[in-house]
């Protein structure tokens, strides 16, 4: 801050749980170094033919994974903290002409998948922003290279004029008109202004909504030239959304461009890069570079935001929140980015599948920040742009000059040329011979773009803070059927995997250049797919030796059960505590270690065996967008806590096998102890898992008797998954006869 007299501008508070969490790290850790010699003894001296020594190996495996595991999210328990931020300070500490330009990255690929409207939602929130608008300009990355969309901003500008004045009379706090709307603002008693506000808004919807649903933009909907203009390139011979040159349109320009208020309207520039089908395009990261150097040829704004494009704005004040930090002068030498969490509307009172990841977006950033910073997570994110360009103290300049963080843009947005360097920075190959993308802007080498950037950028020495207000600053949309949710971690893992088993791996790369702790922490991200090691074995082995009879873990008298008892109850329990510490219920609670189990057995697995297979060289599928787009039947199946499984999906096949031998296995364990030839003091173990297995499985269950609907388990993968479980348990069977 400037002075010492200067009005606070935002607090830290470290919790009051660090002692707790770090008293009990040692003990835990006490505990498994002698389960791990309790698993040494057993293989090396009990274990007599080739099936016992294979089962002692795999629960060894197990156990030094999720050791590993443990051991790296320790990290997040060492320092926890919890930020406050003064709003109110700001402006009694930095002028107005001080504030600093905002530029906004909203991306978007797919038209169908992505719906404009919601893409349009969240650049309306924050074109509201309570910010000099004349400072704040919104780019709208297009990669899916639609004039639906582009149609769908061209309108959206219209409805802006009357939007933006609207929100600022009335101290509107949901700057997304749907969620205003939904948040039951408007009724039939409401005033004329803000029942003009909604006809406004209903027609926009309507109209942008029926050109999609007709795939193409009618002559009537073109009323000025320069919009004739825009369309008129899609009309080339060849275009495709994989095929076609770069399209940047100025919708909106501050300078010119003015609502019905007679205020300064924000810049909206319409970007879509160039694509060929012989060029890389990289995904989003590729889309965020171009946006980085289009935004800097035409605004060069010192601070960006990042949003995916269904994160819309809950908060005007997000903004001067950041000023809190970005005008303290003790944190701006190494202050790379300030990270909001990710919530998200419309998840269902019970978050049946754990849509709202508290651990990852809640609980583990406030540990990491309280070392160096949390992770990026791709969306509701605010960096310095210089952060883009090298650590601290080793600034990488690039190739043009007017892409310097410091350049200073003297001539209008649409200058000619202005339009012309934004044009050449969007070219597909003008990465070619340069450093974006390795050690300038967002770095390649990963799908999960957003946190390998972050991993890099604190590499290089950046620090970052964690930004929690009790009034969420963005919410966004969750998937709602499992296939989905299963899809995009099952993209994830196999992202966080690339950078695993890479030469920037965490444990390795990352503690050299950060120090242990903060290592570890990206470790336990780098390497959360590997989550499906111990998830698979324990979903199986403990239940395939029930149906022979066979005891693998300690009998109840034994002292060594009150160390896997303790184990097990210390890891559930610790996790449980911190749920609840940080908003959450019981019954979220136990939906969210449900999910952990069956994206152990489904996108964890297959995400590995596609990284597997991709190192070898064979082709797989590359980036696929979750959709946004809600249908009825599964909303109404969503609300009610039902699991949507309806299609055929692989990843099923391997969570109906669990069921069907957690099932069996309990059952057979507890007819042996009925009969007698079962002891259920050495067995305890075992069918107390499959009896977990079996409470977790109870949705499985429930789609394969009960469901009638679409959303049920495909009678193909039913058939699959019982002879694939059936043969599992007659080949375990007949390794242990052999």
């Amino acid at each position: 801050m400037e002075a010492s007299h200067a009005p606070p501008l935002h607090t830290v508070i470290v919790s009051r749980r660090t002692a707790m969490n770090r008293v009990f790290a040692v003990v835990y850790a006490t505990a498994i170094m002698a389960l791990l010699y309790h698993h040494a003894l057993t293989l090396l001296l009990h274990s007599t033919t080739f099936s016992s020594f294979l089962i002692s190996v795999c629960l060894l495996i197990s156990d030094l994974v999720l050791a590993f595991m443990w051991t790296t999210t320790q990290s997040c328990r060492m320092r926890p903290v919890y930020r406050k931020e003064f709003p109110a300070n700001v402006k009694k500490v930095v002028e107005e002409l001080e504030f600093p330009a905002l530029d906004v990255f909203v991306c978007t690929a797919d038209p169908y998948k992505e719906p404009p409207m919601s893409v349009v939602n969240t650049a309306l929130s924050v074109m509201a922003y309570d910010y000099p608008t004349e400072k704040v300009s919104v780019y709208v990355s297009d990669d899916g290279g639609s004039a639906l969309t582009l149609f769908a901003f061209i309108e959206a500008a219209k409805f802006a004029s009357h939007w933006l004045p609207f929100c600022r009379k009335n101290n509107v706090m949901e700057r997304s008109p749907d969620a205003y709307f939904a948040a039951n603002h408007y009724s039939s008693n409401s005033d004329s202004e803000t029942q003009k506000i909604k006809i406004l808004y209903e027609s926009l919807k309507v109209k942008v909504e029926n050109v999609v649903e007709r795939g193409k933009i009618g002559e009537e909907h073109i009323v000025h030239e320069r919009d004739r203009q825009a369309f008129s390139k899609w009309n080339t011979p060849g275009f495709t959304r994989h095929e076609h040159p770069t399209i940047i349109q100025v919708i909106l320009d501050s300078s010119r461009d003015r609502d019905n208020a007679g205020h300064v309207m924000p810049n909206l520039v319409y970007v879509s890069r160039e694509k060929r089908k012989t060029s890389p395009h990289h995904f989003k990261a590729g889309a965020l570079n171009v946006l980085l150097r289009v935004s800097a040829a035409m605004t060069n704004a010192p601070v960006v935001l990042t949003l995916d494009c269904d994160m819309n704005s809950n908060d005007p004040q997000t903004p001067v929140r950041v000023l809190c930090y970005l005008s303290d002068k003790k944190l701006q030498p190494k202050l790379g980015y300030i990270q909001f969490p990710q919530r998200f509307r419309g998840i269902n009172k019970n978050d049946i599948y754990a849509c709202e990841f508290k651990r990852l977006f809640q609980i583990n950033p406030v540990g990491m920040d309280g070392l160096a910073g949390t992770s990026y997570v791709g969306t509701g994110c605010f960096f310095s742009r210089r952060v883009f360009f090298g650590g601290p103290s080793a600034f990488v300049p690039p190739e043009i000059p007017q892409l310097r963080p410091e350049s200073v843009v003297e001539n209008p947005i649409q200058s000619p040329e202005v339009l012309k360097l934004a044009q050449v920075v969007a070219g597909c190959n003008y990465e070619k011979q340069t450093q974006w993308g390795f050690k300038i802007g967002v770095r390649y080498g990963s799908l999960v773009e957003d946190y390998f950037t972050g991993y890099c950028l604190q590499c290089e020495g950046w620090n970052s803070i964690f930004c929690n207000p009790e009034r969420a600053a963005f919410y966004g949309d969750a998937p709602i059927s499992l296939v989905d949710v299963l899809n995009q971690n099952k993209r994830w893992a196999l992202g966080l995997l690339e950078v695993a088993f890479s030469k920037y791996c965490p444990v390795t790369f990352g503690t050299q250049a950060m120090g242990p702790l903060m290592g570890f922490a990206y470790a336990h991200y780098a390497f959360w797919p590997i989550w499906f090691i111990p998830i698979t074995i324990y979903a199986f082995l403990p239940q395939l030796a029930l149906f022979n009879g066979i005891t693998i873990f300690p009998k109840v008298s034994d002292p060594w059960f009150l160390v896997y008892l303790f184990l097990s109850l210390g890891a559930y329990g610790q996790d449980f505590l911190d749920f609840l510490v940080n908003g959450g219920t019981f019954q979220r609670w136990w939906n969210d270690q449900r999910m952990w189990l069956i994206r152990g057995l489904s996108c964890f697995l297959f995400g590995s065996i596609e990284f597997f297979l991709k190192s070898l060289g064979i082709y797989t599928h590359g980036f696929n967008v979750t959709s946004k787009v809600l249908l009825d039947e599964q909303s109404k199946r969503y609300e009610q806590g039902v699991f949507e499984f309806g299609v055929q999906s692989p990843m099923f096949v391997a969570l109906t096998m669990a069921a069907f031998a957690n099932l069996g296995g309990f059952v057979w364990g507890i007819l042996g102890v009925l009969r007698g030839s079962n002891n259920l003091e050495e067995l305890f173990v075992q069918i107390f898992i499959a009896g977990f297995g079996i409470l977790n499985c109870k949705p499985v269950y429930h789609a394969l008797v009960k469901r009638s609907d679409k959303g049920g388990l495909p009678i193909k993968t039913t058939l699959l998954s019982m002879v694939l479980a059936v043969a599992l348990i007659v080949a375990f069977s007949f390794v242990l006869r052999n």
